[in-house]
């Protein structure tokens, strides 16, 4: 049964890597890839590649950050309420970290696999 969803898009994909300078010389010098972005994220950077063209990008993370698929959603804050009242396994609450990071939240699926549903303007 289809249900009506906030979720728009598979945004970015999260892969750990233990050198971001490293990870990004591969995937931009070699594989070819665009530098998406490269921004200060906490103690370290948030750095996204992807191929030219392509709607979802590839995260180089750090150690700390989860990896993982990051999907946007119209409303997080709905979202979240929809799912919790559903009895989805999501985060107790949705994480605001300051007005440079928009509202988030992960739902883990029945094997344990975490999606985290990032609002998007």
């Amino acid at each position: 049964m289809s249900k009506s969803t906030r979720i728009t898009q598979v945004a970015t994909i999260g892969i750990r890597v233990t050198d971001q300078q490293k990870a990004i010389d591969f995937y931009v010098c070699e594989l070819g890839f665009e530098l998406r972005r490269d921004v200060p994220f906490g103690d370290g950077r948030w750095i996204e590649v992807a191929p030219p063209g392509a709607m979802t990008t590839v995260a180089l993370v750090p150690e700390g950050v989860p990896t993982g698929i990051r999907l946007t959603t119209r409303d997080a804050d709905a979202d979240h309420a929809y799912l919790r009242a559903r009895g989805i396994d999501a985060d107790a609450e949705v994480v605001r970290k300051g007005p440079a990071v928009p509202p988030m939240f992960a739902v883990r699926d029945p094997d344990g696999n975490s999606l985290i549903l990032i609002e998007s303007s």
